[in-house]
C-alpha cells in the first residue's frame, strides 16, 4: 500500500496525488499491508489487525471503539476514515452507509482501501481502482456491491456481515483468500482468528517488500463509557524482522497480565479464592511460553506470594517467595519496600521468614 502518515494536514495535497496516479511513486511513499476488521458473533467483541512493511503501521491503519466498530484505512492513508467513521457509527450509521458517506467526500478514494465494521456485524471494503497491485478484499458473507454514484470508475465497495479482509502491494492475488480461509477455519477468540489471517497472508507470500511492523486492537461488545477498560488488547510490534512472530508473543504475555489483573481486582472484593486462582493462573501460562523472560515470571509469582501473606496463608506463601528471589533476585529488595506500602504486614517475624527463601549470599 501506500502509506502517508501525515495526518490531516496531507488532505490539501491529495488531489494533485491522484490526477498524477499514473506516474510512478517515489520508493520514499511505497509501503504494503493486509489487514482484518472483524467482529465475533458470540462475545460481540470487535477488532482489527494488520502487518506491514512500514514502521509503526499500528498508529494509523488501527481504529475501533467499544460498541461501535472497527475501522482498517490504508493504501494512500486519511486517518480521518478512523475517526470519522466510528463517529458515524457511534451515531447509529450501519458501517457500509458510513463507509460511503466518507468515499462519496473523499476526491482521492480511488487510492484508499479502507474497510468498517460496525456492532451489529454489518461489514463494508473498499479498494480503489489506483491502489497498487496486487490489490483485493473479500467481505464476509451476503455479500453486495454498492458502486459510488458519479465515480463508477474509482472502485467498488463490497458490503458482507462479520469481517473483511483486505491488502494491497502484495506479492500476488492470493493473500486475502488465504485470509479469509484462515479466519472462518480457525477456532478460539477473536484475537486468535484475526492473528490467524494475518499469518496466513504472510504464509501465502505477503508483502512484496517483506515485513516491519503489525498490531492488533480488540475491543469488548459494550462501552463501558471507560475507553481504558474497554480495551481486551491494544498492542503493537513498530520494527521486527519478524513482526507477527512478535505480535503473537505480546498477545500471550497480554493474556497472563489479564490474569494478573483480574487477581488484583479480586483482592480488592477480598475474594481471596479468585484471587489466588487469578495469579495462579497469570504463571502458569508465562511459564508455558517460550522465551519469556523469568523477571516477568518472577513478578507474577512474587505478588501470588504477597497475596498468600495478606491472607494468612504465610506458610504457602514461601515456596514462592523463595521462586521469585531465585528467577529475580532484585524482589529481596523489594521486600522491606512494599511492607512499608502496607502490601506486607509489619511483623518482623513474618518478613524474616520471607528473606530467609532468598539465595543464599544475598
Amino acid at each position: 500500500m501506500k502509506i502517508l502518515i501525515l495526518l490531516f494536514a496531507i488532505t490539501a495535497v491529495i488531489p494533485s496525488v491522484v490526477a498524477q496516479s499514473q506516474r510512478r511513486p517515489r520508493a520514499r511513499e511505497l509501503a504494503h499491508t493486509f489487514s482484518i476488521v472483524a467482529r465475533d458473533p458470540r462475545t460481540g467483541e470487535m477488532g482489527v489487525a494488520v502487518q506491514s512493511h512500514w514502521f509503526s503501521v499500528g498508529t494509523v491503519v488501527t481504529w475501533a471503539e467499544a460498541g461501535v466498530g472497527a475501522v482498517a484505512t490504508q493504501s494512500f492513508v486519511q486517518p480521518s476514515y478512523g475517526r470519522d467513521g466510528l463517529g458515524l457509527m457511534r451515531r447509529g450509521t450501519s458501517a457500509p452507509d458510513a463507509l460511503y458517506q466518507l468515499l462519496k467526500s473523499d476526491a482521492a478514494r480511488n487510492v484508499r482501501q479502507v474497510a468498517f465494521v460496525d456492532a451489529q456485524g454489518n461489514a463494508a471494503v473498499w479498494s480503489g481502482s489506483h491502489c497498487i497491485e496486487s490489490a483485493g478484499h473479500i467481505a464476509g458473507s451476503k455479500k453486495s456491491e454498492r458502486k459510488i454514484v458519479g465515480a463508477v470508475a474509482d472502485g467498488v465497495m463490497h458490503v458482507g456481515q462479520g469481517y473483511s479482509v483486505q491488502a494491497n502491494m502484495m506479492l500476488s492475488g492470493k493473500i486475502w483468500p488465504a485470509m479469509d480461509k484462515a479466519f472462518n477455519g480457525t477456532k478460539g477468540d477473536l484475537a486468535d482468528r484475526l492473528i490467524a489471517a494475518l499469518d496466513a497472508a504472510q504464509a501465502a507470500g505477503g508483502d512484496a517488500r517483506g515485513r516491519q511492523s503489525a498490531a492488533i486492537l480488540v475491543v469488548k461488545s459494550k462501552s463501558s463509557g471507560k475507553p481504558w477498560e474497554d480495551r481486551v488488547f491494544d498492542l503493537r510490534v513498530e520494527d521486527h524482522e519478524t513482526p507477527l512472530v512478535e505480535l503473537r508473543r505480546l498477545v500471550g504475555l497480554a493474556r497472563a497480565y489479564q490474569h494478573m489483573n483480574a487477581g488484583d481486582l479480586a483482592v480488592e472484593r477480598k475474594d481471596n479464592q479468585a484471587a489466588l486462582r487469578e495469579y495462579g493462573a497469570a504463571a502458569k501460562l508465562a511459564q508455558s511460553m517460550p522465551g519469556v523472560d523469568k523477571s516477568r515470571i518472577a513478578e507474577m509469582t512474587f505478588w501470588h506470594a504477597q497475596a498468600l501473606v495478606q491472607m494468612g496463608r504465610v506458610d504457602d506463601s514461601l515456596p514462592l517467595f523463595k521462586k521469585a528471589f531465585e528467577l529475580h533476585p532484585q524482589w529481596v529488595v523489594m521486600v522491606p519496600r512494599v511492607q512499608k506500602a502496607g502490601l506486607l504486614p509489619n511483623d518482623r517475624k513474618v518478613i524474616d521468614r520471607i528473606l530467609a527463601q532468598a539465595p543464599k549470599g544475598r
